[in-house]
């Protein structure tokens, strides 16, 4: 803490804000304002250097000083002078700044060598540049200086930090701290051992291999991870190391502010969950990518869901002639029309879209969607996920996921869509829920009607596990449990389940359609499965909090186990049976599984229908499911349950 007068104290942090609050905009003027004025000053040190007479407004000065205002502004714009911010200003502005100057003098020596302005001596283009560069220099380092230290106040209650990473995101990030009174920055720590004991502006540099032995013994707040270069899997091991700690953890989420030189504490962002993976993502192959969306009329259902948004972010970057989405919800058909909008705007495209509020599930808005749209590629991602919602609910859950993809394919053959594509679940494996066995036996349509030889259509279908961040999914749930104080609920300790990205998801599942040459059933690789205690455990560690356990008996989260609910299985698969093939995608595999003949299907889908329509009796209904999907296996009671409820 900095003890001075209160009223000293209070004009030192309204300077500060005032000065750190001004915009962006703000800022390039005063800094332009500024150099003008020491480019002046130059012009009259450099003469009064050169002939020994001190002079403000001579003919030879203002014309020297003119010319040299008129060649530096386009050149400091040029070099990007008035991009970096002053009060981050280090070896590298100083460098940008020589490079300026160094180009200054060139149009400077052709004024001065051959046009030669009356009574302006020729070495002033040399000399004018190097003590314009001085003056430069000693303005940004004056002001940050005065930024950075003189106006700096610390509160009594400031939280102590460490940065991990010395390199040039963690030095932008710990010069932005200093404008932070709540923050007191107690060192750097970095992999490379050899800058242990080294300082980098005054603030001590530990190795990696000292980091316990730092939050151990200086009572470390927070650790602010500055290495968004570094491999999934480094982050993630750092991120283990933190995690038994109970510190508080934030990181820089890419380069983009770094490049720019622009890192501050508002770049800063709470671990996601995809860190705690270990998982590096795979590249899109830009051709596989574009092979069924470029230039082609693109159908979406499900476009206002989790995984056909993104289906939809990624298919505009395609560029295809025109984006048809089909929501049976009008706020999530609004919001991601708006989204799109703003996407498209940014990336400077134009994709023609057209929003269809209908529901998958009736026949007569498919028909006409598709007869007049006539897609050339289908996305099929409508459907009802959350399982104990469709295990109260069976009738619509079968109407939705069953009758809606039925009514699709049928709409699709119809007009010759090229490419449909069903988006699946791990839990059509071996379900032990209805919603799992309503998505089987979309895949067995789909399976049935591609075997058929007057088929056209190329149906194909891709199964994956939970995505993070999805509607109903637990980490925003964890999140809001820890930010509430606990407890934190799940279903059951051992629990698993696997986890990936939405948006490489839908990458994905958009590049295995490129693949797919008909009756496919590709699952993508979704990585090694994640129990949800250890991830709960992991998410109340990085908040900086302890679980409450009887060993723990003064922690502040407790994780309170709540019972497996109706449907629910303690692990996922991905597979049915143990054939998977590889394909040309490291992240996608194929498999070809036991199938229905279409006649013998379509009887049992007529069946299902008068159900779903005339009687509604869920468990007829779901006795029809179970004869379609024999791996299906129910909970004891579901039949009580299911009669219960009568829906």
């Amino acid at each position: 803490m900095i003890r001075t007068d209160d009223r000293w104290r209070d004009l030192r942090a309204k300077i500060l804000a005032f000065v750190v609050d001004r915009s962006r905009v703000q800022r390039q003027i005063a800094a332009v304002a500024i150099d003008g004025f020491l480019c002046v000053v130059a012009v009259w040190i450099a003469f009064s250097l050169r002939l020994g007479v001190w002079e403000l407004a001579s003919p030879p000065i203002l014309s020297f000083a003119a010319v040299a205002l008129l060649v530096w502004y386009p050149i400091a714009w040029k070099t990007g002078v008035y991009r970096s911010l002053i009060r981050f200003s280090g070896a590298r502005t100083i460098g940008d700044l020589a490079i300026a100057c160094a180009l200054l003098s060139l149009p400077l020596f052709v004024v001065c060598f051959i046009f030669r302005l009356p009574d302006v001596p020729r070495t002033l283009s040399i000399l004018h540049p190097i003590i314009f560069l001085l003056l430069l220099g000693a303005s940004r380092i004056a002001i940050r200086f005065v930024l950075l230290d003189l106006f700096k106040v610390v509160s009594v209650n400031a939280r102590r930090v460490v940065v991990y990473g010395a390199g040039r995101a963690g030095q932008q990030l710990a010069l932005s701290l200093r404008h932070e009174s709540q923050v007191h920055l107690v060192g750097f720590i970095d992999d490379d051992l050899r800058l242990d004991g080294q300082r980098l502006d005054g603030v001590p540099v530990f190795g990696a291999n000292r980091l316990q032995t730092l939050l151990e013994g200086t009572e470390i707040d927070e650790v602010l991870l500055a290495i968004p270069s570094a491999s999934r899997a480094r982050r993630r091991e750092i991120i283990e190391t933190l995690q038994g700690e109970e510190v508080y953890v934030r990181s820089l989420p890419n380069l983009t502010g770094i490049i720019e030189g622009s890192v501050t504490v508002n770049d800063l962002r709470e671990i996601q969950i995809e860190e705690l993976l270990g998982r590096e993502t795979v590249a899109a192959n830009q051709l596989l990518m574009s092979r069924t969306t470029a230039g082609k009329i693109v159908l979406v259902s499900g476009a206002g869901g989790s995984i056909g948004s993104e289906l939809c972010r990624q298919i505009v970057r395609c560029r295809p002639a025109r984006l048809v989405l089909l929501e049976q919800s009008e706020y999530a058909l609004y919001a991601i029309e708006q989204e799109l909008i703003e996407l498209m705007r940014e990336l400077r495209i134009d994709v023609p879209l057209v929003l269809e509020l209908a529901s998958a599930s009736e026949r007569s808005s498919m028909n006409r969607i598709y007869s007049y749209h006539r897609p050339e590629t289908v996305f099929h991602a409508a459907a009802y996920k959350h399982v104990p919602l469709v295990e109260a609910n069976p009738i619509s859950g079968l109407r939705n996921n069953i009758m809606g993809t039925l009514h699709s394919v049928a709409a699709a053959e119809a007009v010759g869509v090229a490419n449909f594509i069903l988006i699946s679940t791990d839990k059509a494996v071996r379900p032990t829920n209805i919603m799992g066995a309503s998505k089987r036996v979309c895949e067995l349509i789909l399976q049935a009607r591609a075997e058929r030889p007057e088929v056209k259509t190329v149906f194909s279908m891709v199964r994956f596990g939970n995505v993070l961040g999805s509607s109903g999914s637990v980490v925003p749930r964890f999140k809001a449990q820890i930010a509430a104080g606990g407890p934190v609920t799940l279903t059951h300790r051992d629990i698993t389940r696997y986890f990936m990205t939405i948006p490489e998801a839908a990458q994905l599942v958009i590049q295995a359609s490129a693949m797919a040459k008909g009756g496919e059933v590709f699952v993508l690789d979704m990585g090694q499965p994640v129990r949800i205690f250890d991830l709960a455990t992991s998410m109340i560690h990085l908040s900086g909090l302890s679980v409450r356990s009887a060993e723990n008996p003064d922690g502040d989260i407790q994780i309170v186990e709540t019972g497996l609910r109706p449907g629910e299985k303690l692990y996922e698969e991905l597979l049915i049976g143990d054939n998977p093939e590889k394909t040309n995608h490291p992240r996608i595999m194929r498999a070809r599984e036991g199938l229905w003949p279409w006649e013998d299907l379509e009887r049992e889908l007529q069946s299902l229908d008068t159900t779903i329509r005339v009687s509604g009796d869920s468990v007829e209904a779901v006795q029809t499911i179970s004869g379609l999907v024999p791996e299906f296996a129910p909970d004891a009671g579901w039949v009580e349950r299911l009669a219960a409820n009568k829906r």
